[in-house]
């Protein structure tokens, strides 16, 4: 079955009034004489639709998506709306307020969440979703980076957004929702096909796609999930009830001869869990329980195994011998960095990790998803292009030199603060996504362990959101084993994608690893802008590292210019 693409004039408009009447400016930076007789929401839509507004397709199967209006705090005015949320509980216009009622009277219906920041209009199989500004359509809190700040003007507003629209997606709320979305946009869960029979359509599942909900295993759910209903305050907390794939935050005092060198350097991994979701097989249906199972790593799940006493290894790169690991290294293993005490679950990544380290892997258990693929690849590819293309707006390229990059990266806030801008929503696109798919619950519910709406998304997956974390985390830490093994560098402090080494010098090229020819060593730290590369996130003197760590901070929170452990305590 083929579907007609429909064309469309642009993705978004954003909405500004001058002189008393509505004008209109598109991503191009075209302007649009809005007609007089647009006077409320309902209007408004219907003239968004008749425009074309609309983007196409993203995936053979999947669908275009509606129009969407940004609206500017002169649009809100000239539309009957109110200029601020007096419910900042519920952050919705009331139900009974005139703007609600042109709506309803207008043939158009509003989704659960009301009149909102983010508001959902639809008729007639029709779509049309509003952005409303000056409510708080891109406040901090749903991540949309320095998004609010370019709101002030409403070209450049415009302008930010279609290329979001056009390297990502049309907004449609968070960035975090933005990239479910995404996910469901490149992978749909369903697709028409004609029964032979009746020769009526029907939906069918996508291959590879996530079509329906399913449930998490025991030890996937959060406590207050309907699963985790009998657990008890003490289980909630053992790694051999509950699985703890979190990313690493650890530091430590630095040895005698480590203090004696002048600086501390901060390495940054870039998009550190988008980079982790390439080529990363999930499990795409339910889980299934198995009693010592043998270990495989081609097999995605939670795998309960004992690494208590387990020793950290690794091969020389010359002689191919396997050596044991400083005791100063954090352990892969824990989020805390501390060595495993016992039995505890673990997610496929981080297994087949201690495989690598030479470690013996016997699961006492497993809840393991046989149905697996790479759902997550045509996520991470769109995300990608879009990052790398933003980076490209501001100059910075994968064939730059390192000192090149350096200087380019140190200075990137001072260059075109729409592309700055963007940058940020598709870097807390990627991250912001990874964690929706563990949302937890939100408001009022009838108990602890009543369901929430969330849980009825297929995309509610928290064993997905394990097998990034878990596989970035492990990347991150395999990554410093090859740097000691070159350079003999044992990291001081690390949190999630932020590793801070000594250094003679003040700059990331002295701690990197190198092949002996200089050129950077395969699977080591490299300096670059691509997704999972590094570049540089601080340098400090030796003396503020030790003073922060008395404090008991962890100096890789803190390393990023402009950030203080003393004013953030």
């Amino acid at each position: 079955m083929t579907l007609t693409e429909k064309t469309f004039t642009a993705p978004l408009l954003v909405l500004d009034a001058e002189g008393g009447a509505l004008v209109g400016h598109r991503p191009d930076v075209q302007r649009v004489d809005v007609p007089a007789d647009v006077v409320d929401l309902a209007t408004a839509a219907e003239w968004a639709v008749a425009y074309g507004l609309g983007a196409g397709r993203l995936s053979q199967f999947g669908e275009e998506s509606g129009p969407l209006l940004v609206l500017t705090e002169g649009a809100v005015e000239a539309l009957g709306l109110p200029a601020r949320l007096d419910d900042r509980k519920r952050l919705r216009v009331s139900d009974d307020h005139p703007a609600v009622k042109a709506v309803e009277e207008g043939g158009w219906k509003l989704s659960r969440a009301g009149l909102s920041p983010w508001s959902f209009m639809f008729r007639d199989r029709v779509e049309v979703h509003v952005a409303t500004v000056p409510w708080g359509a891109f406040a901090d809190h749903l991540r949309w980076g320095g998004i609010e700040d370019v709101a002030a003007d409403p070209a450049a507003l415009a302008y930010v957004l279609g290329q979001y629209a056009e390297r990502v997606i049309t907004p449609t709320g968070s960035t975090a929702a933005c990239s479910l979305a995404l996910m469901t946009a490149v992978r749909p869960p369903t697709r028409l096909v004609r029964d032979r029979g009746t020769g009526r359509l029907r939906r069918v599942p996508v291959e590879g796609s996530l079509s329906v909900p399913v449930n998490p295993a025991p030890p996937e759910a959060p406590d207050e999930h309907p699963h985790a209903a009998d657990r008890t305050r003490d289980q909630a907390k053992d790694p051999a009830h509950v699985l703890a794939e979190e990313a690493l935050a650890w530091h430590r005092e630095p040895t005698e001869a480590e203090a004696a060198a002048p600086y501390v350097v901060g390495l940054d991994v870039n998009t550190a869990f988008l980079a982790a979701a390439n080529r990363l097989t999930v499990g795409l249906g339910e889980a299934v329980y198995t009693d010592g199972p043998r270990f495989d790593k081609r097999v995605p799940g939670c795998w309960l195994v004992d690494l208590s006493g387990a020793e950290l290894r690794t091969k020389d790169l010359v002689t191919k011998e396997w050596k044991t690991l400083p005791a100063e290294f954090p352990s892969p293993f824990t989020p805390d960095g501390k060595a495993p005490t016992g039995p505890a679950w673990y997610a496929t990544p981080t297994l087949a990790y201690a495989v690598e380290l030479g470690i013996e892997v016997r699961p006492i258990a497993a809840w393991l998803r046989p149905e697996a693929g790479g759902y997550l690849d045509l996520w991470h590819n769109r995300l990608r292009d879009a990052y790398m293309a933003t980076l490209a707006d501001l100059g910075i390229t994968a064939d730059m030199p390192e000192e090149a990059y350096l200087s380019a990266m140190a200075t990137i806030k001072e260059r075109d603060p729409e592309a700055v801008a963007l940058l940020s929503a598709i870097k807390q696109t990627a991250k912001g996504g990874i964690g929706k798919l563990r949302e937890r619950p939100q408001g009022k519910r009838e108990g602890r362990n009543a369901p929430w709406p969330a849980l009825k998304r297929p995309t509610w997956r928290p064993d997905i959101r394990a097998a990034v974390i878990s596989a970035a985390r492990v990347g991150t830490h395999r990554k410093m084993v090859k740097t000691w093994n070159a350079t003999g560098l044992v990291p001081l402090a690390v949190l999630s994608d932020c590793v801070i080494y000594p250094s003679a010098y003040p700059t990331a090229r002295a701690v990197v690893p190198r092949k002996p020819d200089g050129s950077p060593l395969p699977g080591g730290f490299r300096l670059g802008p691509n997704p999972g590369y590094c570049k540089e996130e601080g340098v400090r003197p030796m003396s503020w590292y030790v003073d922060t760590v008395a404090k008991d901070a962890n100096p890789a929170r803190f390393i990023k210019e402009g950030r203080d452990a003393a004013r953030e305590e």
